[in-house]
């Protein structure tokens, strides 16, 4: 189980897409790399597993990807050499309202904003200014804290963010269907739409969909993960898995340690190495609400009432603005909701490997308190009912996992949260805690790259990528060291 006389320059505890991403970056400095792995597979929330039936392939965590395939770093490598394939949909969001058709976010700003009655010119108004620039506004706004490439338009990005989703729908638009519309975007980020900060994922998302369609991978999740692992071998990065790191003493002679992993995992293992004043500031990070997710097979297409739903890879299911706001706010309050916001993905309506012909695939999840045991299948399967009445009747067989399920999956889930931290004020720009340069630590030989690191949730690997850059400048002034028992 160990290591010898093998010696590395850095040495990556995780492989989740902001491990891969690390290694990348300084596997193509020159530098020799070993990235380690406690589970048989690589990928963190990057995996796909047949979780109800034989052919039924289910993305375990994330299954849209809309930062994916717009990460400044991730779209610079040659992962289409190495087996991914986006599958981008003609919608990336459905939103399904009572009693009327569904809303759709699609590519083109204005077919969407034909689908908004009185607020098509607002909704216009509203998103363009930021899709002359699309890509750099995200670049910067996927950056640690520093000068931005392009700081008018990242500082109306932000001013208009800074605010609650809900002041800007109800300021911006005056029906239902555009608030809506826009409330389901601010909902991935967890938090309620009334506080500070919630309208800047309401506008990224929003944002997104109009730039790339929000895509789901060929052949799952696993996939993102799978051509980075060929690509990471191709620069001679070696990735050890089954292999659990509980202390230092069990890593090879390195001069720099990577960890994607929570805080409080960067505690437990490394924590006699680090200040303790270091060690109780991370030891208060707010993890935030957890989720609790279903997978279904299923016998036949969701049915939806209103069809055109089937052209989204996602459908926000959680009604309206009200509906929304009220059930994350609840979450936050330690309430679960009776009509929760769900986050519906499709990905074999777009991708048939994924299930038997004729069959397959559901995915959904909500919000909840964190640690929360309490089964929702009921109260998801209803709520799915709600908009797509028969849906019940085509389930084949099912899977649910709670807070402890998917902390049980990767101890990086904390209570159940999949997005490394609450994205709250200062935590959004600040995490894990105050410091210059987030990615390093009191011990200069160790840096954290993971999602609770800058610039947060999601699969775009940009944690990794700024954590690497950081390593890259300190590099030359480490010398290897071996920790001992």
């Amino acid at each position: 189980m160990g290591f010898d006389s093998e010696e590395y320059d850095v040495c990556i505890i995780g492989s989740g897409p902001n491990g891969l991403a690390a290694a990348s970056v300084l596997a193509n400095s020159g530098l020799s790399v070993i990235v380690l792995e406690a589970s048989d597979t690589i990928g963190g929330g990057l995996r796909t597993k047949e979780l109800t039936l034989p052919g039924f392939l289910h993305d375990v965590c994330s299954a849209a990807h809309p930062m994916g395939i717009l990460s400044p770093y991730l779209k610079t490598l040659p992962l289409k050499e190495h087996g991914l394939e986006w599958i981008e949909p003609e919608a990336s969001v459905a939103h399904p309202l009572d009693g009327e058709a569904a809303v759709l976010l699609k590519l083109s700003l204005e077919e969407t904003a034909e689908n908004l009655g009185k607020d098509k010119k607002s909704y216009i108004k509203l998103l363009s200014p930021f899709l002359k620039n699309p890509e750099g506004l995200l670049k910067d706004a996927l950056a640690p804290l520093g000068i931005p490439d392009h700081p008018f338009l990242l500082a109306r990005f932000g001013l208009l963010g800074l605010r609650p989703a809900k002041s800007i729908a109800n300021s911006y638009f005056k029906e239902e269907r555009a608030k809506a519309l826009f409330a389901g975007c601010a909902g991935h980020s967890i938090f309620p739409l009334e506080k500070l900060l919630s309208g800047a994922l309401g506008l990224l998302f929003s944002l997104t969909g109009h730039v790339r369609s929000w895509p789901v991978v060929k052949g799952g999740s696993q996939m993102i993960a799978k051509s980075m692992e060929s690509y990471l071998k191709t620069l001679g990065v070696k990735i050890k898995t089954n292999y659990k790191v509980s202390n230092l003493s069990q890593l090879p002679k390195v001069r720099a340690i990577v960890f994607d992993t929570s805080p409080d995992q960067l505690g437990s293992v490394a924590g006699n190495t680090l200040s303790s004043s270091y060690i109780n500031r991370i030891s208060s990070y707010n993890y935030g609400p957890g989720v609790f997710k279903m997978d279904w097979a299923l016998d036949g297409p969701i049915p939806w009432k209103d069809p055109r739903c089937l052209e989204a890879s996602t459908v926000h299911v959680g009604g309206t603005l009200a509906e929304i706001s009220r059930s994350e706010s609840d979450v936050w309050k330690g309430k679960h909701s009776d009509k929760p916001y769900m986050l519906v993905v499709q990905q074999s309506q777009f991708d048939p490997t994924r299930a038997p012909k004729g069959k397959h695939t559901g995915y959904a999840y909500c919000h909840v308190p964190s640690r929360s045991t309490k089964d929702l299948t009921e109260i998801l399967e209803n709520q799915i009912e709600r908009f797509a009445p028969g849906f019940k009747d085509r389930i084949l067989a099912k899977h649910s996992m709670n807070t402890s399920d998917f902390y049980k999956y990767n101890l990086n889930y904390i209570g159940g949260a999949i997005t490394g931290g609450a994205a709250d004020l200062p935590q959004a720009f600040l995490r894990p805690i105050a410091k210059i340069n987030p990615y390093t630590t009191p011990n200069p030989h160790i840096f954290l790259c993971s999602a609770s690191t800058p610039p947060g949730g999601g699969v775009h690997g940009m944690c990794g990528y700024y954590a690497a850059k950081t390593i890259l400048k300190k590099i030359n002034s480490l010398k290897a060291v071996q920790y001992s028992k």
